[in-house]
């Protein structure tokens, strides 16, 4: 398996992939991006595609898994760049349907995309499909950083892909290392939770929809994953963290 690929669930009928492609040219300026493919059977579903630079490295990775022909959904959590950018590729190359805000659908053209009645937009309140005998679930996680975002959990995985909730600031190369003490991963997730996230009050909001589900591991869009106890430190110290205009005499 390559360096920058690893298998998060697999049980022989659905498997969760985690890759991290950036723009090599760019290392030192990018921040490290996580992209996410399930895949059920003959089916799939693309999480977080990433820009343009990383399009052909990405789908030369996921045809050694499915073929990508064979993705059903591609689902952007919201309308970053790093998220979003290579939507037009994704469009000329697969018949799949693209989910994402409501929000951010009148943006997508501006990355290139023409066919807008592929976009599957979600309402604010999330939404709930079936995949496999399982289901997907669209969980709002509005102003975390985005206004219009949403974190997916895969119920046949327990896997929370939470976009940038979590996220870490660490190199490219550090990638696809699992948290283990979660005190001392708090330096790589602080200063950018704190700036990012709007407010704790909203930070409350997405732990309390996450604490109904049976989550065994959180995987960001940046950065490392949580499993096993760091999944339940993470969420209660996001659950307590002050950010964005709770710090607001700071900013101003």
């Amino acid at each position: 398996m390559a360096e920058n690929e690893k298998v998060l669930y697999d049980n022989g009928i659905h498997k969760c992939v985690m890759f991290s492609f950036d723009d090599e040219q760019q290392e030192d300026a990018f921040l490290s991006v996580n992209q996410y493919l399930i895949v059920h059977k003959d089916s799939a579903v693309l999480i977080d595609p990433g820009s343009e630079a990383i399009f052909d490295e990405l789908y030369e990775a996921i045809s050694k898994y499915i073929d990508p022909q064979k993705i059903k959904f591609i689902f952007f959590s919201h309308q970053d760049p790093d998220v979003s950018g290579s939507i037009a590729q994704w469009a000329i190359t697969t018949q799949a349907k693209f989910i994402m805000s409501s929000l951010w659908v009148r943006f997508m053209s501006h990355y290139g995309l023409m066919e807008m009645s592929r976009i599957m937009a979600l309402a604010d309140h999330g939404a709930k499909i079936g995949f496999g005998k399982e289901f997907l679930k669209f969980i709002p996680a509005h102003f975390l950083h985005s206004p219009g975002n949403f974190s997916l959990y895969d119920s046949q995985s327990k896997i929370l892909f939470s976009g940038d909730i979590g996220a870490a600031i660490v190199h490219s190369k550090e990638n696809y290392k699992q948290v283990d003490k979660f005190e001392e991963h708090l330096k790589h997730i602080e200063v950018f939770h704190k700036r990012y996230m709007a407010s704790n009050k909203l930070c409350r909001a997405w732990v309390s929809q996450v604490d109904g589900l049976d989550v065994e591991i959180i995987a960001p869009q940046h950065g490392f994953i949580f499993a096993a106890d760091n999944v339940k430190a993470f969420l209660e110290w996001f659950y307590k963290l002050e950010c964005g205009s709770d710090l607001l005499e700071e900013l101003y």
